[in-house]
């Protein structure tokens, strides 16, 4: 059983970084094409109309949004489905493991937010802002720490997991709560209904993995249409399919030697975590990454939105996941992650300041619009996420490549 969970936590680790790999690649790819002859061909992909139409029911939207509502809604069922695994029986299910990076996510959310608000405070517009800086890249941050490799302990690896993990939910939970507009009561009445539906198919012990989706499916078009980000579907589905099945006495000895084969859960999170990590994050990044270059100066940067951003990633990141840290251990509420050290939290707590695919998708929904005064807040978004994410990304690198050493090596010193 050890050895499974250490395996599982192996594959996932695996794809994660060869993920956050290929979203360099894709936001390389987007910066080049917006700073080229082929600017117009990125524009133009991002804004060609899409239409799916089913009698009276219409879902007409450019590209870039059925990426991000559409596409990105199997990122949000991905990272229920992971959050729920975690709960019932991974690390999320002991409180001893899950003290620390709680601890840390919570710094880690508020210390940014805090510094956005600081910057942009008295601007109505800009201050919607205030969540941006709050979020976490998973794929990207592993596979930042995959270039390190055996210089950092799994331990690490695992309090970072655990932790962007956390900050997910914590972004889930902001996105429902102070992003969505004009809600439709009929139309969360609808999607009310199909969450019970779901709720019933799992209280029947249905295990086909097609009802679920039949079912989500509906429950995303209501929620469309209701005014709540369409994602949130993906994390309420999440939750409603079963981990495992309930047996009948009869067939208890059965599922105990094939319980792998009727999870529903996990097997449509490994069906999933491949397109998720491999099209829709780098498609993702592609498609919101793009930002060109032209009249943008150091005086740019240091307006107040992606100063806000920048800074609130940066300093806020690391400030607020080290302080908590440090606190929580100091105080013998939690233990240091067994092989780790102070320089690993530090290094580690300025890598939470990658926060590029969540910061640029919270991004897109507290800016969608530009203001009246010509301001583009996509591009100050995307200026303040890059940025940020970047100076994190190599500062946090560079002193994790420094000040550690590969563990073979540590150990064959000590």
């Amino acid at each position: 059983m050890i050895q499974k969970t250490r395996n599982s936590i192996k594959e996932f680790l695996q794809l994660e970084s060869a993920g956050g790999i290929l979203l360099i690649c894709a936001t390389i790819l987007a910066l080049l094409m917006k700073n080229s002859p082929l600017e117009f061909l990125y524009d133009g992909l991002l804004e060609v109309p899409v239409v799916i139409q089913v009698g009276a029911l219409e879902i007409a939207k450019p590209l870039l949004l059925w990426i991000n509502d559409g596409l990105m809604t199997l990122f949000f069922l991905l990272v229920g489905l992971e959050i729920k695994r975690e709960m019932v029986e991974g690390h999320l299910a002991d409180p001893r493991q899950i003290i620390l990076p709680a601890i840390a996510a919570i710094g880690g959310m508020l210390v940014p937010v805090a510094i956005y608000i600081t910057i942009n405070n008295g601007n109505p517009e800009s201050i919607n802002g205030w969540a941006i800086p709050s979020a976490t890249d998973i794929a990207f941050t592993l596979g930042v720490l995959s270039l390190l490799g055996t210089r950092i302990p799994t331990s690490i690896k695992v309090f970072l997991t655990t932790l962007a993990i956390l900050d997910d939910v914590g972004a889930i939970v902001i996105i429902g709560l102070f992003y969505s507009h004009d809600v439709s009561g009929q139309a969360l009445y609808f999607a009310g209904s199909a969450f019970f539906t779901l709720i019933l198919l799992n209280r029947l012990n249905v295990m086909s993995v097609t009802a679920y989706t039949v079912v989500g499916l509906v429950l995303w078009v209501c929620v469309l249409k209701s005014g709540v980000h369409a994602t949130l579907a993906g994390v309420t589905m999440a939750f409603a399919i079963p981990i495992k099945r309930k047996p009948r006495p009869e067939e208890s000895h059965i599922l105990t030697r094939r319980e792998g084969d009727v999870s529903p859960l996990k097997r449509l999170e490994h069906d999933l975590h491949p397109w998720v990590a491999f099209m829709i994050l780098p498609l993702f990044a592609f498609a919101n990454a793009g930002i060109s270059f032209e009249g943008i100066s150091l005086q740019t940067l240091g307006t107040p939105i992606p100063m806000g951003i920048a800074l609130g990633l940066v300093f806020g990141k690391t400030v607020g996941v080290f302080a908590t840290s440090w606190l929580t251990i100091k105080t013998k509420l939690a233990s240091m992650p067994e092989g780790a050290n102070w320089t690993l939290i530090l290094g580690s707590s300025i890598l939470c300041g990658i926060g590029f695919t969540m910061s640029l998708f919270i991004g897109s929904l507290a800016f969608n619009y530009d203001g009246p005064d010509g301001t583009t807040y996509a591009v100050a978004v995307r200026l303040g996420v890059l940025a940020g994410s970047t100076v994190a990304a190599i500062v946090g690198y560079m002193l994790l490549r420094l000040f550690t050493k590969p563990q073979n090596e540590a150990l064959s010193k000590g």
